[in-house]
């Protein structure tokens, strides 16, 4: 049994590494996705390391080992089916779920989510877009790119996004910017990188910050 502190490190580092494509994880990029200061995550590597779910040195690179990585996986299956039920069956929005979901994902029962995952009808993304585990450790990372990478005036569909902040998640719904929506960019302004963009047929002006947390493809 790990603690749900040790589960959302280990769950972190499988968004830095396998999701994002990279090789191993720094403790400054960990400590600052967790919200926590670098002393505080490497006293945590210290103790993962301990039970042989990381592999970490002072002050180099991390890599999760292989039963990190399984443990890992089955945490974000939970929280991405948890994400999935409240928002298909209990009618939750897309910005109320995640906090929900970090509840729940802690929760033991390997029954009760294969349950969960067939009520669902084995949904293969989550309300935000993002690939849901299989029941045998699978996690399918399908090749994305962001809008602020798409190519101008070509069309091109939202598939997700990289923030699932509440705030964040609102300002999408204003934006029109949903999950499968047809989106354009019309043109990008040399001045300060806002984005002019072409939603379902409607205009919209965004910041590139905002570009850069919509996947697209």
């Amino acid at each position: 049994m790990l603690s749900n502190t040790e589960e959302n490190y280990l769950k972190a580092l499988v968004h830095l590494t396998i999701e994002k494509g990279l090789k191993d994880a720094g403790t400054n990029e960990l400590a600052q996705l967790l919200g926590v200061k670098p002393a505080t995550a490497t006293d945590m590597l210290k103790k993962l390391k301990t039970k042989k779910l990381v592999d970490y040195k002072k002050y180099g690179r991390i890599t999760i080992t292989s039963p990190g990585r399984k443990h890992a996986i089955e945490v974000i299956r939970k929280h991405r089916l948890w994400e999935t039920f409240l928002f298909e069956k209990l009618h939750f929005s897309w910005d109320e779920v995640h906090e929900v979901a970090e509840q729940l994902e802690h929760i033991q029962s390997k029954k009760l989510i294969d349950e969960l995952d067939r009520l669902l009808g084995f949904p293969s993304v989550d309300p935000h877009g993002e690939p849901i585990p299989s029941s045998k450790g699978e996690l399918k990372v399908k090749p994305r790119i962001t809008l602020a990478e798409a190519a101008l005036k070509t069309t091109h569909i939202v598939m997700g996004v990289n923030d699932d902040h509440a705030e964040f998640l609102q300002y999408v719904d204003k934006v029109g910017c949903k999950i499968g929506a047809k989106i354009k960019v019309i043109q990008r302004h040399a001045f300060d990188d806002s984005h002019e963009l072409e939603i379902n047929g409607k205009k919209a002006l965004v910041t590139a910050k905002f570009a850069q947390q919509i996947f697209v493809a």
